[in-house]
């Protein structure tokens, strides 16, 4: 690929995700516009919004370099994704919403009245935040590599630079827009390329290379506990993510929240099916990009190998810049929702706090990228899931649906997963990937359910800490359609 194509595609990107944010910032003025967009985005925006900071790197090129690795076995990673989406809309969406909070840790407080639960949700928000953005960053260090010849870290400084400046803009209300432009340029930068490499071969057949063998790697397909794990990960996983999450809060009414989901349900449908197809199409036509250990990257390099020419690189260069905006909206989206976290327990919640917030945010997790390196951008960030899924899941979960919840259970059952979870993350990076053993490379089929035992066991022998709000909260929860939380 033409290195200067591939710089023309992420400054455009880059200039035209500035851009839009700074027309945000002409209608944010309230606290409510940058937190939670005064809960006004309708279902259609909302949902491409909601696919924009979603689909992030594991999805864009994760997924593909999986398939290319795996085959089938890769095919849990989308459907597990939309199917995480599914329980969000049946157990989680209109609850959430009619709860009237800003974050997590104003619903787990007002939930539990406990300032202790929110001490430790604001803690594991933040930690499942940081966690998340290290692999967009990964992946924006290796797109900048591979499309510019620059050095990594270019690439994962400029994402954060410009994340910065969209959010300290317009907050909530600047980055609806951004993600909702976003969601459908990925969409196109996928589509097309694929589309044009398909018609091309359908066509006459003429590839820039021959077709070549279908197991580039040989890997066994993974056993039943691998794939189960995976799958509970990312079911329960995305009950708790709080970019996610934080989307509900800003539909107008529960009911909207439903709807919204609905369509992101049908969104991400469409979007999966192009990773899978790079996938195959670079199982046949690539396979040496598995060999030399650069899979993810499958998705860059497949338009120029196949279609070569001017024809190639333009279409690189659209790849690549869908590529850059999944890295952004996903990495703005968790900067969004720590930076409410952060200015609301530790700066007193006003919109310079949001802004001092958002960039501690964002910078924290730069440090870590750039000391660090991730092989696999959708199996780290399926770790990710594993420990979401350990934690702030179970306390929300059982928070909407279980009267007895206590502050002690809920406290305990995060401290549970987080130390279980994270400390076989921790093992499994000592150890490397060849030498950890499989219950420890996929942590969540013994965690999660660890941390839902802990909380309810400790929460039935302290029954005398149920909430005197309890009834209250859990009838406005579930009865449309008046607020918990008083609006700021």
């Amino acid at each position: 690929m033409n290195p200067a194509v591939g710089v023309m595609a992420i400054v455009v990107v880059s200039l035209a995700t500035a851009a839009i944010g700074f027309y945000g910032l002409r209608i944010s003025r309230t606290t409510g516009d940058f937190y939670v967009a005064s809960r006004t985005v309708r279902p259609w925006w909302n949902a491409s919004a909601i696919g924009g900071e979603y689909l992030s790197a594991a999805s864009f090129l994760g997924v593909a370099g999986l398939i290319l690795l795996s085959g089938t076995d890769a095919l849990w990673f989308p459907v597990g994704y939309t199917a995480g989406y599914l329980m969000l809309l049946l157990f989680v969406a209109a609850p959430l919403r009619r709860s009237g909070a800003y974050t997590i840790p104003d619903f787990t407080e007002a939930r539990l009245d406990s300032r202790a639960v929110r001490r430790v949700t604001s803690v594991m928000v933040v930690v499942v935040g940081w966690l998340y953005i290290v692999p967009q960053l990964h992946g924006a260090a290796l797109t900048i590599r591979i499309a510019t010849g620059l050095p990594a870290w270019v690439g994962s400084a400029a994402v954060v630079v410009v994340v910065c400046l969209t959010v300290v803009a317009g907050g909530m209300r600047s980055i609806t827009f951004v993600q909702a432009f976003q969601f459908w340029l990925k969409l196109t930068a996928l589509a097309v390329p694929v589309l044009f490499i398909v018609f091309t071969l359908a066509g006459d057949g003429s590839a820039a290379v021959a077709p070549a063998v279908v197991n580039p790697t040989g890997l066994a397909p993974a056993g039943p506990y691998q794939n189960i794990s995976l799958l509970v990960a990312l079911l329960f996983g995305t009950l708790g993510l709080p970019h996610v999450l934080v989307r509900f809060y800003t539909n107008p009414d529960g009911q909207s929240a439903r709807r919204t989901t609905l369509i992101v349900l049908g969104l991400l449908s469409v979007f999966y099916l192009f990773p899978t197809a790079y996938g195959l199409l670079g199982r046949m036509f690539a396979p040496e990009l598995a060999r030399s250990g650069r899979a993810d990257a499958v998705v860059l390099l497949l338009p120029g190998q196949l279609i070569g020419g001017t024809a190639g690189d333009l279409l690189s260069a659209l790849v690549v810049a869908g590529a850059f905006a999944a890295f952004l909206s996903t990495t703005s989206g968790l900067v969004v929702s720590l930076a409410g976290v952060i200015s609301q327990d530790v700066l007193g919640g006003d919109v310079r706090g949001f802004r001092l917030a958002a960039v501690v945010s964002a910078v924290v997790p730069l440090g870590f990228a750039v000391m660090t390196d991730s092989p696999a951008l959708a199996g780290s960030v399926g770790l990710v899931f594993a420990f979401t899924a350990s934690t702030v899941c179970p306390v929300l979960l059982l928070g909407i649906w279980w009267r007895g919840l206590t502050d002690a259970g809920a406290i305990a059952g995060m401290v549970t997963g987080g130390v279980l979870c994270g400390g076989a993350m921790v093992w499994g990076t000592f150890l490397g990937a060849s030498s950890t053993p499989f219950w420890l490379a996929q942590p969540a089929a013994w965690t999660v359910p660890a941390a839902f035992a802990v909380t309810v066991l400790v929460s039935r022998a302290t029954k005398h800490r149920i909430p005197r709000t309890m009834a209250r909260v859990m009838t406005r929860l579930h009865t449309p359609e008046r607020p918990l939380a008083t609006e700021r």
